[in-house]
């Protein structure tokens, strides 16, 4: 059986790359392996992402570089916790 993730699944694993990464920030196609998504869900996932204020979008040497912004490492510190209480439960998000 295929288990898909969620979208809010994929939003903290992009936001836990991006973390791991640290202020030097983390290029598209590392962002791509590590998210395990294709290039045009991953630009869908990061308009949404930098339009929230969670990550900033830094272009160095005409290629992108992404830094998680302190609201970012908020809200992924939120969903872990969220996630935490929720299999305490026996729910999956």
């Amino acid at each position: 059986m295929v288990v898909y993730r969620s979208s809010m699944q994929i939003v903290a694993d992009l936001l836990t790359a991006t973390d791991q990464c640290g202020q030097e920030g983390i290029k598209t196609t590392t962002l791509l392996t590590k998210a395990n998504l294709s290039h045009s869900r991953l630009a869908k996932f990061v308009e949404n992402l930098t339009g929230a204020g969670l990550i900033n979008k830094i272009e160095f040497d005409g290629k992108n570089v992404f830094v998680i912004t302190p609201r970012g490492r908020q809200y992924l510190e939120s969903y872990k916790q969220f996630s935490d209480i929720a299999e305490t439960f026996g729910l999956e998000i």
